[in-house]
């Protein structure tokens, strides 16, 4: 059985309640942290990332957990995990999969590449040409595989978490803007605090193995489960037109050249609503926007050119221009009921 339809064979998971998936997604999430120490922001945005059914781009330094990451999500959420480390040379049907001339049959049998998985690390995505980074725009947009006039469908769900190195070290290539707004959010993973990564030098020493044995917790139904949870937690007009007014002030702020496509702002609501459901919540507030504004839209806008001299970064502009949106101050219709 293809790896397609096995996903979609099993059993039905029963529908899940706001609440319920985002207890579940808090339990998967102390799980993965037993191996990724210190990093519960970074946890937590790739979790809201894979609710919002959404690809995950982590822009850091070398070893710094990324790969860790990756890997540990896809062994608690029971999903089917490739690798493909992008390199100079890495073509695109290395990615996506090509046709071979079989013997036996006399025929030519499509051969699948990484990409049909459930759970693909694109490893230093940064570090192969962009034609070989376009073989991913379409798995990423529409969950499917183009390849010699034939669409074949990806498992679902589908999830490309992309590691970068920044763009100003030598051997890497700037992602076009059409690949970076595929991707719902941008994580950092950042150095660990001190005291933070002594306890990870002793847990290493206490375990006597090098990673930490994950327990699986979920499966790809589960997670399609948990994704349709989301779209039960309720958004009021008002946080709505905040998110239109965000993606609006991207647009005139005088440091950018361009601002948010459409794309980010249903990235931003998706996002927010995933972040409400971890927290117990069945509705949206103004403090969900604002959490995620950073990771949903700095990687999606342009600054002037001038600003790379200032050293002014693209997070610090959309961090001063949510402060300085007005947010609603109304109580949502959903947090007003008993």
């Amino acid at each position: 059985m293809s790896t397609t339809h096995a996903a979609q064979a099993g059993p039905t998971t029963p529908a899940l309640t706001p609440r319920q998936a985002g207890e579940r997604a808090r339990r998967i999430l102390d799980e993965i942290g037993r191996a990724v120490v210190g990093k519960t922001e970074a946890l937590d945005l790739v979790m809201c990332g894979v609710l919002a059914g959404g690809h995950i781009l982590i822009e850091d330094l070398p070893g710094l957990g990324k790969t860790l990451l990756a890997r540990s999500f896809a062994t608690t959420l029971g999903l089917d995990f490739r690798r493909i480390q992008f390199t100079p040379d890495l073509l695109p049907s290395d990615v996506s999969g090509a046709p071979f001339y079989d013997q036996r049959s006399g025929e030519m049998v499509f051969r699948p590449g990484p990409l049909f998985t459930h759970l693909l690390l694109a490893d230093e995505i940064n570090r192969t040409p962009p034609k070989t980074q376009a073989a991913l725009l379409e798995a990423m947009a529409e969950s499917q595989v183009s390849v010699d006039g034939v669409t074949r469908p990806l498992p679902h769900p589908f999830v490309v978490i992309a590691t970068a190195n920044p763009v100003e070290y030598e051997g890497t290539y700037t992602l076009p803007e059409a690949q970076l707004d595929r991707f719902l959010l941008r994580v950092r993973m950042g150095y660990l605090p001190v005291a933070d990564e002594a306890a990870l030098l002793r847990a290493r020493l206490d375990r006597a193995t090098p990673e930490t044995v994950l327990r699986t917790l979920a499966d790809p139904a589960e997670v399609v489960a948990m994704r349709a949870a989301l779209e039960r937690v309720e958004v009021d007009d008002d946080l709505v037109a905040y998110v239109v007014a965000l993606i609006d002030a991207t647009r005139s702020h005088p440091q950018i050249q361009v601002g948010s496509s459409p794309r980010g702002g249903l990235a931003l609501v998706q996002l927010a609503r995933a972040r409400a459901m971890l927290d117990g919540r069945d509705y949206l507030i103004p403090e969900d926007v604002k959490a995620l504004a950073v990771p949903a839209l700095a990687h999606r806008v342009t600054l002037r050119p001038e600003l790379w001299v200032r050293q002014i970064a693209a997070d610090d502009v959309i961090a001063e221009l949510t402060e300085r949106v007005a947010a609603p101050q109304t109580v949502p219709a959903a947090a007003a009921r008993p």
